[in-house]
C-alpha cells in the first residue's frame, strides 16, 4: 500500500515538473520563430532603404530565404549524433550571425561595391541555419512527448513567434530600437535560447560548459553591438555621405538622416537626398507660388505629403490663406520637424503655426475617407523609386484629388526631373490628364538635383500670376511665364498613364535612372 502511494506521488511530481519544463521547450520555438522572421524583414527592410523598390527586394529576400529553410531542412538529416549539442551550436551560431547582419550591411554599403552578394549570402546562411533549428528540436522532443504532440505543439508555438515578431517589428522595434539594435537584440534572444537549452538538456550535454562559455563570448559580442551600434552604424552612414551626420533615426516607414557642413543642412530619406538647405527655397518657391498665386482663393490648402513643412512655410506667406492641412504618413518626420532647432528655424516653425493641421494618414486612405475641399492642392510626395510610392502618382489618386478641389483650385504636383528622368516626368503629365484634368508642365533649375518639374493641375484655365509674395529669395512674377518653357531636350515624349494595377511609371523611373548611374 505505502509503495503505491509513493510511486503515485512520484508520478505526480513527474507531471508538475514536466509542466513547467514542456513550457520552456514549446516557448523556446515561438523565440526561435520570432527572430528568424526578425532577421529576414530587417534584411529586406535594409535592402528596399538601400536599393529601393520595396516589392522586388522583399520578395526575392523572402524567396532566398525560404529556399535556404527548405536547405537547412533537407541537411538536417545528415546529423544523426549529439542532436542536442548540434542544435545549441546552431542556436549560438543563428544568434551571432543573425545579431550581426543589420552592422555588416551598413557596412557593406558603405565600403564596399559588393552589398548584394554580401545580403544574399547572409540571407542564406541565416534561412539554412533557421531551417535546420526546428527539425533538429522536434527530433529532441519526439523522445519526450508523442510525435502527435510534438508536431502540433512545435508548429503552433512557430506560428505565434511569426505573428508576434510580424507586429512587433513596424510597430515597436523599427521606431525604437532601429534596424540595427533590433537585430542585435534579438541575436541576443537566440543565443539566450540556446543557453537555456544546456541547462534543459543537461543530462545529454557531454560538454555543457563548453557551450555555455561560447554562450557568454557570444553575448558579450552581442551586447558589445547593442552598446556601440549606434555608433557603427554612424560610422558606416558617413562613408555613404559627404557631409558630418547630425542626426539619423529610423521611423516606421523610412530611415533619416540629417547632414551638416557648414550652413548648408541636407536631408536624405532611405539614402536619398530630399533638400539641401542652401538652395531647396527655389525648390519649394517654384512648387507653391506660381500655383497658389494664380488661385481663385486661398482660404483652405491642402499638402500631401511634404512633411518638412518646407512648403507650409512658403504658403503661409500668403495673409489670406486660413488653413492648411498637412498629410504625411510618417509620424517621426512631421514631429522632427517640428521639434528640431535647426529644422524648425529652416520652416519658419511652419508645422507649429496655429493655422497648421498635422495629420499623419496614408494620403490616398486619408482622400478617400474625407469630403472636405480645398483652394489648393499641393502633392509633394518623393520619387516614385518604388510601388508603394508610385500608387501615389497614378490616375486613382489623382482622381481622388480632383474630387477635393473647390472650384477654381488648381493643384500643384512635384514630378521628378524632366531631364534625367524625361519619360517618367511626362508619364505623371499623362496620368494627370488621364485623371480629366488640364495640365500646364513646368521646371526649375535647383543646383542640389539639377533640372527639376512640377506640373500644375486643374480644371479650369491657368494663367500664370501678376504678383507673388514679397520677400522671395528666387522667384519673380516675371520669371514664372519663363519655367512653362522646355528646351528640346526636356519636350514631351510618349510615355503611358501610371495606373495603379500596372504602375509603369515605377519602371521608367527605375530604368532612367539605372542608365544614370551605369
Amino acid at each position: 500500500m505505502t509503495r503505491a502511494v509513493s510511486r503515485a506521488g512520484h508520478r505526480a511530481d513527474d507531471r508538475v515538473t514536466r509542466v513547467p519544463v514542456q513550457l520552456a521547450l514549446f516557448l523556446s520555438v515561438c523565440l526561435i520563430a520570432a527572430c528568424g522572421l526578425i532577421y529576414e524583414l530587417v534584411a529586406g527592410a535594409l535592402a528596399s532603404y538601400l536599393l529601393g523598390d520595396s516589392v522586388t527586394q522583399f520578395s526575392t529576400i523572402i524567396g532566398t530565404y525560404l529556399f535556404a529553410m527548405g536547405i537547412g531542412s533537407w541537411l538536417s538529416r545528415f546529423v544523426v549524433r549529439g542532436v542536442v549539442t548540434r542544435f545549441v551550436i546552431i542556436e549560438l551560431l543563428v544568434g551571432v550571425v543573425g545579431g550581426l547582419s543589420s552592422l555588416a550591411l551598413f557596412l557593406a554599403f558603405a565600403y564596399t561595391e559588393a552589398f548584394r552578394p554580401t545580403l544574399y549570402a547572409l540571407v542564406l546562411l541565416i534561412g539554412i541555419l533557421v531551417g535546420l533549428e526546428v527539425p533538429l528540436l522536434m527530433r529532441i522532443l519526439k523522445d519526450r512527448y508523442s510525435f502527435k504532440d510534438v508536431v502540433a505543439n512545435v508548429l503552433t508555438f512557430d506560428y505565434i513567434g511569426a505573428l508576434v515578431a510580424s507586429l512587433l517589428f513596424p510597430l515597436l522595434l523599427v521606431p525604437r530600437l532601429g534596424l540595427v539594435r533590433s537585430a542585435l537584440l534579438f541575436g541576443v534572444i537566440n543565443v539566450a535560447v540556446g543557453l537555456w537549452s544546456t541547462w534543459l538538456f543537461r543530462d545529454v550535454l557531454p560538454r555543457r560548459r563548453w557551450l555555455q562559455g561560447a554562450g557568454m563570448l557570444a553575448l558579450l559580442v552581442l551586447g558589445g553591438g547593442l552598446w556601440k551600434g549606434q555608433a557603427i552604424t554612424t560610422l558606416a552612414e558617413e562613408g555613404m555621405y559627404a557631409d558630418p551626420i547630425i542626426l539619423a533615426k529610423d521611423t516606421r516607414y523610412q530611415r533619416l538622416v540629417l547632414t551638416s557642413w557648414k550652413d548648408d543642412l541636407r536631408l536624405y530619406l532611405n539614402g536619398h537626398l530630399q533638400f539641401a538647405s542652401r538652395d531647396e527655397y527655389r525648390y519649394h518657391e517654384a512648387l507653391v507660388h506660381p500655383g497658389l498665386a494664380a488661385a481663385r482663393a486661398r482660404g483652405r490648402v491642402l499638402v500631401l505629403g511634404g512633411g518638412d513643412g518646407l512648403a507650409v512655410r512658403e504658403i503661409l506667406r500668403y495673409p489670406d490663406v486660413q488653413r492648411v492641412t498637412l498629410v504625411d504618413l510618417d509620424e517621426g518626420m512631421t514631429r522632427l520637424f517640428q521639434s528640431h532647432p535647426r529644422l524648425t528655424r529652416l520652416n519658419a516653425d511652419a508645422l507649429n503655426d496655429p493655422r497648421v493641421t498635422v495629420v499623419n494618414a496614408d494620403a490616398f486612405t486619408w482622400l478617400a475617407a474625407n469630403a472636405a475641399q480645398f483652394d489648393f492642392v499641393i502633392v509633394d510626395f518623393p520619387d516614385p523609386s518604388n510601388y508603394h510610392v508610385g500608387k501615389l502618382y497614378t490616375s486613382a489618386f489623382y482622381r481622388l484629388v480632383r474630387q477635393h478641389l473647390a472650384p477654381g483650385a488648381f493643384i500643384a504636383v512635384q514630378s521628378t526631373s524632366p531631364m534625367f528622368a524625361r519619360q517618367s516626368y511626362w508619364s505623371i503629365v499623362a496620368t494627370l490628364e488621364g485623371a480629366g484634368l488640364r495640365t500646364w508642365p513646368y521646371h526649375v533649375y535647383v543646383p542640389s538635383f539639377g533640372e527639376w518639374g512640377f506640373v500644375i493641375a486643374g480644371v479650369d484655365s491657368y494663367a500664370p500670376p501678376a504678383q507673388l509674395p514679397a520677400g522671395l529669395r528666387y522667384l519673380t512674377a516675371r520669371a514664372v511665364p519663363t519655367l512653362f518653357d522646355f528646351p528640346a531636350d526636356m519636350q514631351r515624349v510618349p510615355a503611358e498613364a501610371n495606373r495603379l494595377n500596372d504602375q509603369v511609371l515605377v519602371r521608367y523611373y527605375e530604368h532612367e535612372f539605372d542608365a544614370i548611374n551605369r
